[in-house]
């Protein structure tokens, strides 16, 4: 395993599409093993494999009920296919820095994927579980959660993002 770089905003690899899963091979194994190691690094609670500068559709998702357990599920090929319920709550992104903001998404959806091995998944997932899978199945859109905010905040945070820029140059 090894800890790998994450990308922030504006890296365009973060807008791209990712491409499907066909092989499930080491590789994969690989990938996700450094995915989620690096997740629990930043501190984060999910993943997505264009983060990392990989444009596959891998996201790793924390599942742990308590502070001292890493449990995580892998999402490959991820599909929302049905949502219900809306609720507005804080999100932040560790490609996206020093930005939360309150964020609309679905309480309860329905996943359907495949594991690191290929096998197919289903369920259904809810509440915070439900809003991590759909932020990071956006990220594998292209899409960030900043794209969900008004235009107006959007704009406050390029400012800022801007004037934080230079002053790292």
């Amino acid at each position: 395993m090894a800890l790998r770089t994450i990308l922030t905003y504006p890296h365009p690899i973060l807008r791209q599409q990712a491409e499907p899963v066909t092989v499930f091979d080491q590789e994969l194994k690989t990938l996700v093993e450094d995915m989620a190691e690096t997740m629990y690094h930043a501190p984060g609670v999910g993943l997505a494999a264009n983060q990392i500068g990989v444009a596959r559709q891998v996201v790793v998702v924390d599942r742990s009920t308590s502070e001292h357990e890493r449990t995580y599920i892998t999402l490959v090929n991820p599909v929302i296919s049905a949502g219900e319920g809306k609720v507005v709550d804080d999100e932040g992104c560790l490609s996206v820095i020093e930005c939360y903001a309150k964020v609309e998404r679905f309480r309860t959806i329905h996943v359907t994927a495949q594991d690191v091995a290929g096998n197919p998944l289903e369920f259904d997932a809810e509440d915070r579980y439900a809003r991590i899978i759909q932020h990071e199945v956006d990220h594998l859109r292209g899409t960030l959660f900043i794209d969900r905010l008004s235009s107006l905040k959007r704009a406050l945070y390029k400012k800022k993002l801007k004037k934080i820029l230079q002053e790292q140059e």
